[in-house]
Order: C-alpha cells, then sequence, then structure tokens
C-alpha cells in the first residue's frame, strides 16, 4: 500500500508530456481566417510560430503554453494537440530534401497599419474586414500621418479602394451625392493645409512617402483602386494627367510623354486613361466581363506552385488549401500581364488570359504585393452594398490570401537562394 502511494504521488508530481499544438490550414481547419489571428495573438504572447509551407494547407505549430487551447476553442478554430516527438518528426517530414515543404519560424508579431480616409466604412474594405474578424489589431491612418513620417512606426501598410491619381475615384456620376461632396470637401482641406494647389498634388507626396517606406525596408499590400492609381500616380509626378472636370485645369498635352515609369513599383508602358467620364484610370486594368459575361460560376484564378525551400517568399504569400480561388471584380478587378514589370513575381492569374490577380516583388529593402479586386466574397461589390459577414466566409481562399500578408513580415529573414 506504501509502495502504490508512493507511485500515485511521485505520477502526480512528474511533469506531463510536452505538448505542442498543430493547427492545420487544410480542409480539417473550421475557421482558416481565425487562425491566423490565433497565430497573430501568439507571436504578441512572445511564443514563436513555425510556419509549416505547403503542408496541411500552411499550418501553423507552436509549443503550447497556458490559454492557448482555451484561446483557440473560443475562437472556433481546430487544432491538434501533439507531443514533441511527434513534433519533431512532423519538421522533419517538412524539411526533408525531397518534399516541396519548408520551416518559417514567425518570430515578432508585426505592427500594421491601414490607410483609410476618416470616413471610409471598415465594412467597405476587405482588409479591415479580415483584420476584424481574426481579432488582429492595426491602427487606421491616412494623410496627415503618412505625411507627418508615422509610417516608421509599421511593419505592415495596406492600402485599399483608394485614388492616388486625386481623382476621387472617378465617381463622377456620384458628384452629387453627400458622401461625394464631403470626400471632396475633405482632401481639398488637406490638401490646402500641406500646402498643396490640388488634391494630386497631395495624394502624390503620400505615394512618395509610401514608396520610401517600402524603399527602407517597410511592407506594402494594396487591393483594388490602391494598386494601380499607386503606380500611375508615381508615374506621372512630372506632369498633369487628371482632367478639369477634377481639378479645375486640362491634362498636360504632353502628359504620355512626360510618364516616368521609373519611379512605379510594379506596372510600366502604360497608358493613363484621361476621359473623366470613363470609370477606369488606366490600361493597366483588363477591367471587368461585359454585364453579360459576368457570371461567377466561370470567372477564377490559379495560384502559381513556387518551391518551398528555395522561394519561400511567393510561397508564403500563396499559401491555402485551395490553388484555384473563385474570381471577384473591383475597380482594378485585373492587372494586364504585358504591362507588369519583368521583375516582378506573378503569384496567380486566369488561365489562358492577360490576366494577372495576385503579385509581389521586391523593393529596395522591403517589398509590395498587390491584389486586383475588391472583395473576394462579393462579387460584384456596388456602393452601398451591405458588409459582408465573413462569419458565412471562414474558410475563404480568397481572403487567405490577404491574412497570409500580415503574417508575411514576421518571419525571420532569410537569404534568398535564387
Amino acid at each position: 500500500m506504501r509502495r502504490w502511494m508512493l507511485l500515485l504521488v511521485w505520477w502526480l508530481a512528474a511533469p506531463a508530456a510536452a505538448q505542442q499544438i498543430l493547427i492545420p490550414m487544410d480542409a480539417y481547419q473550421t475557421d482558416h481566417l481565425k487562425a491566423y489571428g490565433v497565430a497573430y495573438w501568439a507571436l504578441t504572447q512572445g511564443v514563436d510560430v513555425d510556419w509549416l509551407l505547403n503542408y496541411r494547407g500552411g499550418a501553423f505549430l507552436l509549443q503550447d503554453f497556458p490559454g492557448l487551447q482555451a484561446e483557440l476553442r473560443i475562437r472556433g478554430v481546430a487544432f491538434e494537440a501533439i507531443d514533441d516527438a511527434t513534433a519533431a518528426r512532423i519538421l522533419a517530414e517538412v524539411e526533408a530534401e525531397d518534399r516541396n515543404t519548408a520551416v518559417v519560424r514567425l518570430e515578432k508579431a508585426p505592427r500594421i497599419a491601414v490607410y483609410a480616409p476618416p470616413y471610409a466604412q471598415p465594412w467597405d474594405d476587405a482588409v479591415m474586414l479580415a483584420l476584424n474578424y481574426a481579432e488582429v489589431p492595426y491602427d487606421r491612418i491616412y494623410d496627415d500621418e503618412v505625411l507627418s513620417g508615422e509610417l516608421e512606426k509599421y511593419d505592415w501598410l495596406h492600402l485599399h479602394h483608394e485614388d492616388f491619381t486625386g481623382q476621387f475615384g472617378k465617381f463622377i456620376q456620384y458628384r452629387h451625392m453627400p458622401w461625394y461632396v464631403e470626400q471632396q470637401r475633405q482632401d481639398e482641406a488637406t490638401a490646402r493645409k500641406h500646402g498643396f494647389r490640388k488634391v494630386s498634388q497631395l495624394k502624390l507626396a503620400v505615394a512618395q512617402a509610401i514608396r520610401e517606406y517600402v524603399r527602407r525596408g517597410g511592407f506594402l499590400f494594396a487591393m483594388c483602386s490602391g494598386t494601380d492609381t499607386f503606380d500611375i500616380a508615381l508615374a506621372a509626378h512630372n506632369t498633369d494627367i487628371v482632367p478639369a472636370e477634377y481639378d479645375g485645369d486640362p491634362v498636360d498635352p504632353d502628359a504620355l510623354q512626360k510618364l516616368d515609369y521609373s519611379q512605379t513599383l510594379a506596372f510600366t508602358n502604360f497608358t493613363p486613361v484621361f476621359n473623366p467620364y470613363e470609370y477606369e484610370h488606366s490600361d493597366i486594368d483588363v477591367g471587368p466581363p461585359p454585364p453579360q459575361l459576368r457570371d461567377p460560376a466561370l470567372d477564377y484564378f490559379t495560384l502559381h506552385e513556387f518551391s518551398a525551400k528555395w522561394d519561400p517568399v511567393p510561397t508564403m504569400l500563396t499559401q491555402n488549401h485551395v490553388a484555384t480561388i473563385k474570381g471577384f471584380i473591383g475597380q482594378t478587378t485585373a492587372f494586364r500581364k504585358s504591362l507588369i514589370k519583368p521583375e516582378v513575381v506573378i503569384l496567380a492569374e486566369a488561365p489562358g488570359r492577360d490576366e494577372v490577380k495576385y503579385l509581389y516583388g521586391p523593393f529596395g529593402q522591403g517589398f509590395f504585393t498587390f491584389y486586383a479586386g475588391h472583395d473576394p466574397e462579393d462579387y460584384q461589390h456596388f456602393v452601398g452594398d451591405p458588409p459582408t459577414d465573413l462569419s458565412l466566409h471562414k474558410n475563404s481562399p480568397g481572403y487567405r490570401l490577404i491574412l497570409n500578408n500580415i503574417l508575411f513580415p514576421a518571419a525571420r529573414k532569410q537569404k534568398r537562394k535564387t
């Protein structure tokens, strides 16, 4: 009896087998979007996260710690508690030379900023929707903060439905609507505050500050018109491409000859659209299909596959549980492939068409990622449409591409092998 009691005391006092937590990101995951939020939250707790590229949809592996399993259950994220020996076997499998898999260590939660005007509603920005649903904290900043140098506080910056050319989104058909009038009033007041005569000059200064932020090591992610208008504004730094209907003076007659593509990040040799009534900024955007052909069941794009060990950056940015993703349109629906700079990496495109949906490239010490379209779960978003409820799209592969980007800056810096 005494010996049995001693054994019981020893068993109770002995440390439990060390546990690690595997968060699968394949079809077994119940909420892919909130899984990213848990990985981010763990980083804020000082816990490193191993991102297992191309293993079970881009699974996360981390040491268990008090409160982690409870947090996973509260957020509805599927997970597996495994011992150290099992974790070691998984890591050995992922790191095997004959597999297109790799381990990337995430070490620090990136500081996130969303460039959005104060009058913008969070539900009209897919990234704010994703961050809010995944419970990832971020700050909203706009022109004042960018021009005052506050970008240096952040590791990751997002641009969404923004018009850096100073044409107010080319929404001239809405020019009498209260929201348009207020947007124009605020933008013009901000331009005057900073000593600019026109909104286009203000937005150019902001775009140039963001370009410098990337060059110095920042991470830029843009969607919809925040992608092409950014490069258009940079290329037009020595000329005026804005019609009189928006700024009171005409387009420079030599504007096309004065465009400077050396200043852009992703696009080259494009032509701006000078018609103020055409809802398009340039030929970078291939535009949505004609109304009779807008069929969500037929519109899709495919992710490219990369070498996880040799090209970890594009591999991180394309982690998903499917390779084919349904399309969605926006003011900028897809990028014309022939106008993309040769050094830019194409991450996803529509098969058989000159349409790129997703791309990235290094610039200076930083990186940029452009993702075309407005809302991955709202095929054709209109002004005034209700917000997308992401609780109905917990496993959205289109939204996963957004959230891959928020973890990308957390990765331990690695030298490229190519």
